[in-house]
């Protein structure tokens, strides 16, 4: 399978430059404030990027990024959407350096950052963005991989109130579901 005298030849990613837009925050399910690049679209080893992952705000600052600036952007792995840094040369003085937020940005709780982590939290444990990836996660392919519901149903069924806990799933009804744009009767 993995001869001794093989070698793997690894061509180096292949970079281009865009300006980053805007720096937005994604609240996932057990409450991390996650920030992303919002990009000037570009294509970037064959596919079109206009969203990168940035991680947290440790590292944004170690990079030095700043909305506004134009950056070198690459695809980790030929895969996953980067922000390498930013290219000081091209600054005008206009761009803007990056705060985290001082609150959710989904139900306005205050964050909090335990000591010695770069993790920064929201503590709402009903905080909307986090009730929803969490009952994403619970129907993923990973945890109780339920066939047939997705993103966009699980955020269907909480906008409407019928699932707020992953409970709430077991005890969906028939003609619940029929109200539900997308569903019909096939009795």
């Amino acid at each position: 399978r993995d001869p001794r005298w093989a070698i793997a030849y690894k061509f180096s990613p292949s970079t281009v430059q865009t300006r980053l837009l805007e720096i937005g925050i994604n609240v996932g399910r057990t409450g991390t404030l996650n920030p992303y690049a919002v990009l000037d679209p570009v294509e970037v080893g064959g596919v079109t990027v206009s969203m990168a992952t940035l991680h947290n705000e440790e590292d944004i600052h170690r990079k030095d990024l700043r909305v506004g600036d134009m950056v070198v952007v690459q695809r980790a792995g030929d895969v996953i959407p980067q922000v390498v840094a930013p290219v000081t040369d091209l600054r005008t003085g206009a761009e803007a350096p990056f705060r985290m937020p001082e609150t959710c940005p989904v139900c306005g709780s205050p964050i909090v950052r335990a000591a010695g982590e770069v993790a920064v939290r929201c503590p709402n444990r009903e905080c909307p963005a986090r009730v929803i990836e969490g009952l994403k996660h619970f129907v993923s392919r990973s945890a109780m991989d339920i066939e047939g519901v997705g993103d966009k149903l699980i955020l269907k069924l909480f906008e409407r109130r019928m699932v707020r806990e992953p409970a709430d799933l077991y005890h969906l009804c028939r003609d619940a579901l029929l109200t539900l744009e997308g569903f019909k009767d096939k009795a």
